[in-house]
């Protein structure tokens, strides 16, 4: 199985993309709205069919990227049957499984934090996704969003506890750099549910912790329970159909560019030594080396979409983002280099 657990920094939110490597069929779990671009650029460039994306809970804080995903994808949205949000492809209860490929994620209802929360766990009990039920050393809120300490106190105790303890515990939350636990270290070490607490320990601690009300709370319950459809879609590039890669480039085809080279600007960024030994490139391209770009970033016009080239497409990636760092906004790696440009035999300048 191909695993990744990726972060968004701003609001310390876990997400999860699981896919059977022979199928290719996978799952996002706990999407954030910002990271976008990168949930599904990710999903291009390894290839793979998102079947569903999964909340854990609908979240207070922050927006999930859920619908975007299914517009972009078409993939199912799935959720709690209590977590309030609608539309959904489909509302999980306790026991039922959501296959892809040969694995699948069966859910646990672990109500608490909020009424809809749910757990997955993977087929073989390595893995299970606890959204905010439980976290590492640490649980979940329950003083709004029908909270309940003592629902929480069972369902980490009576549910998610009774896991073999080598089960790997992945949350949705960590804000101390922390990225995964067990439930044997939580049964043992959790401050709040571990070792020998009790529920009234443990319901004595939650409602005497006074913590300050969500920052996105207002916007982002509202916006959830409708599993994150925007009033007004994402505004994308109009000036090229760019493609935000998943270390967060943009990037455009070299048959677009070939077919638009009137109405563009092309920076070829590679060595002197280089352009000496082949002097093949793409007509009208202007010449300056990577290691020079810094000082003659006067030369490089503004007046039209810019599109950086070198000769594998990764030098000109470092180019664009100088670019960029310096008051370019409209500027693209071409996809693949010069190399790509002549294996698909697009129009060049053998100067």
């Amino acid at each position: 199985m191909l695993f990744k657990q990726l972060f968004d920094q701003s609001s310390g939110t876990y997400t999860y993309l699981l896919a059977d490597e022979k199928s290719r069929d996978a799952v996002y779990i706990d999407t954030v709205y910002e990271q976008h671009e990168r949930d599904l650029a990710l999903v291009r460039e390894l290839g793979l069919n998102l079947k569903a994306c999964l909340e854990t809970h609908c979240h207070a804080d922050h927006v999930t990227g859920g619908w975007l995903l299914k517009d972009a994808l078409g993939c199912e949205l799935v959720a709690s049957v209590h977590a309030g949000i609608d539309p959904l492809d489909s509302a999980l209860q306790e026991g039922d499984s959501y296959a892809f490929g040969k694995h699948h994620l069966t859910a646990m209802e672990t109500p608490g934090h909020t009424d809809g929360c749910i757990s997955f766990v993977l087929d073989d009990q390595s893995m299970v996704f606890t959204g905010d039920a439980l976290l590492i050393r640490g649980c979940g809120r329950t003083d709004f969003q029908q909270g309940s300490a003592k629902k929480l106190f069972h369902s980490i105790h009576d549910k998610l506890f009774s896991l073999p303890d080598d089960c790997i515990v992945y949350p949705a939350h960590d804000y101390s750099g922390r990225s995964a636990s067990s439930i044997g270290e939580e049964k043992q070490y959790n401050p709040r549910a571990g070792g020998k607490a009790n529920e009234a320990d443990f319901i004595g601690f939650l409602e005497n912790m006074r913590l300050p009300h969500p920052r996105q709370i207002d916007i982002a319950v509202p916006a959830n329970q409708k599993a994150g459809k925007p009033e007004t879609m994402p505004v994308k590039p109009q000036w090229a159909p760019v493609v935000c890669t998943y270390s967060g480039n943009l990037e455009i085809t070299p048959q677009w560019v070939a077919a638009h080279l009137a109405e563009l600007n092309i920076l070829d960024v590679r060595t002197r030594a280089e352009t000496d030994e082949e002097s093949v490139r793409i007509k009208g391209a202007q010449l300056i080396p990577i290691n020079e770009l810094r000082e003659r970033l006067g030369e490089v016009p503004q007046d039209k979409p810019l599109m950086t080239i070198c000769r594998s497409g990764r030098r000109s990636v470092l180019a664009a983002s100088i670019l960029k760092e310096n008051g370019w906004t409209e500027v693209a790696n071409i996809k693949g280099g010069l190399l790509q440009w002549l294996d698909e035999g697009l129009p060049i300048d053998k100067g």
